[in-house]
């Protein structure tokens, strides 16, 4: 009697641990994606040679402007650049020489070395939303972003299992002074997340913080030697290039850490209407750029960015998901590859206010057209709403479990023997099914791509369970996933330390809020 008893408390036991174990948090990431599949390229040899003897022209007759950046046009001239006040004409060819030393591929550390990612080659790193200045959730509405939303978000961003990077801004949280608010983002991506993330580029000082908190986080000598950071490096298009994203760059690149080098193109505002002249002048930009970059620091790790939206002729509103924005963004893959330097571009891109149909539509355009293009870093791979305006918690989600699709699509088509599955056609036979054979049993698991999000069931049994759209599903699972986060783990002398660091310099000057 007592070993019955017995048996049945271990019964119990197991079955308490099986259940634990089913309801514990297990915070997965996928790997970043390496492709199987090929890129899709839209220009001939031909074409590719004219755009690049056009940007080459570019640069060599009309030139580009480094403003208020005496010491880079000081650079240039040491270089043999042509320099009239603020304008500088590049000889044809310098600046695709100069851009030869930066690699062709760099690894990004992150604090946990197993979401460390391969920025470049075939392989594709998803990183979140950056920038929008509101963000949006079904209980508050839109609203001015705060650190509270930005805290959430990057909880977020470390919870999601196809998301590879952290970000940067991914909402600008307007409650904390302008000229302080980089600390706390930073902050936050350091302690609530252990995936890789973005440095400051607001100013040349914020972004010497960044690698100064990277310091105290990887150790000063791994960041010496070592990439940390990827930022976002944005272009004045057309063709100015400004001495607060410059600085930036100057500080990253002397410190080896990464930055994108990335034209803002609205075609119609900032480049011509027509795909050829945008990516000559897309090309012309990101030579001199990355050019640059290497002339700072020969080696410096650059990613070639191209962030492309159309314009809509009568608002003046930038349009996204469009065909025009896709040729581009190809093309820009192909000019990229044959200057051998990573490629930033893509996003969960739309114009819409909600996350509807046409959020759905455009984000799906914007998605598939970055994982063909041969994008390696796509930033803005979910949250995106409102042409970048505002950061949504529901659609954060939506896109996140979409990211999933592309994962499966890079995977390719395996054929080896358990993917041929003869096995299984002769165990079946003419007139069978498969739900219950061998191969089916072994693969099933991992056969198919699972949604986190989307509902498959029954009429019924979704009409049993409220009936709920994909936007209500989303928001219930923004609550689950934040209900349900924990933080990872880190030094406390670590976090100690980084802690003072925001502190001693918050205190060292008053606020200022433009």
């Amino acid at each position: 009697m007592e070993e019955a008893n017995t048996r049945r408390r271990a019964r119990g036991g197991g079955g308490a641990a099986r259940r634990a174990e089913r309801t514990a948090v297990h915070i997965e990431t996928a790997k970043y994606i390496e492709r199987n599949i090929p890129n899709f390229e839209v220009l001939n040899e031909e074409a590719l040679e004219i755009i690049e003897a056009n940007a080459e022209t570019v640069l060599a007759e009309i030139g580009v402007n480094f403003v208020n950046n005496p010491a880079a046009l000081e650079r240039w001239r040491a270089a043999g650049a042509e320099v009239q006040d603020e304008r500088v004409r590049i000889p044809r060819g310098l600046a695709r020489q100069l851009c030869a030393t930066a690699p062709s591929q760099f690894t990004q550390h992150a604090r946990n070395p197993e979401k460390s990612v391969v920025i470049g080659g075939r392989n594709l790193v998803l990183a979140p939303v950056y920038g929008p200045p509101f963000v949006r959730d079904a209980q508050g509405g839109r609203r001015y972003a705060t650190m509270a939303d930005f805290e959430k978000f990057v909880k977020l961003a470390y919870m999601s299992k196809w998301l590879h990077h952290s970000g940067g801004t991914v909402c600008e949280p307007t409650d904390i002074p302008v000229n302080k608010r980089h600390l706390d983002m930073l902050l936050a991506h350091m302690t609530l997340s252990d995936k890789p993330f973005m440095g400051s580029v607001t100013a040349p000082e914020r972004a010497q913080d960044s690698v100064d908190m990277c310091g105290i986080l990887f150790g000063k000598d791994f960041v010496r030697d070592n990439t940390v950071m990827t930022s976002l490096v944005n272009i004045n298009s057309p063709m100015t290039f400004d001495d607060i994203m410059m600085g930036a760059l100057e500080v990253y690149a002397a410190n080896n850490q990464a930055a994108i080098v990335s034209p803002f193109i609205v075609g119609g505002a900032m480049a011509p209407v027509s795909v050829a002249g945008t990516l000559t002048q897309v090309l012309a930009e990101v030579l001199a750029g990355v050019a640059y970059s290497q002339l700072v620091r020969p080696g410096a790790p650059v990613i070639f960015g191209a962030f492309v939206s159309s314009i809509d002729m009568n608002s003046g509103a930038p349009t996204f998901g469009t065909p025009e924005a896709s040729l581009i963004t190809y093309g820009a893959g192909q000019l990229a590859r044959r200057l051998n330097l990573p490629y930033r571009s893509a996003g969960s891109f739309c114009g819409s206010k909600l996350p509807d149909a046409q959020a759905a539509y455009e984000t799906a355009n914007s998605l598939n057209m970055g994982l063909m293009a041969g994008v390696n870093f796509m930033l803005h791979a979910c949250g995106w709403l409102e042409g970048g305006l505002v950061a949504d918690f529901e659609k954060f989600v939506m896109d996140a479990d979409q990211l999933g699709v592309l994962h499966g699509l890079a995977k390719g088509i395996p054929v080896d023997v358990n993917a041929q599955a003869m096995d299984a056609i002769r165990e079946v036979g003419p007139g069978g099914h498969y739900l219950g054979c061998a191969h089916t049993q072994a693969n099933f698991k991992s056969a198919f791509w699972k949604t986190e999000l989307l509902d498959y069931k029954p009429f019924e049994t979704w009409e049993e369970e409220g009936a709920r759209d994909t936007y209500a599903l989303a928001s219930n699972r923004v609550e689950k996933l934040l209900a349900t986060y924990r933080q990872p783990d880190m030094d406390p002398e670590i976090a100690g330390a980084l802690a003072a660091y925001v502190a001693e310099k918050k205190a060292s000057m008053p606020d200022a809020f433009m």
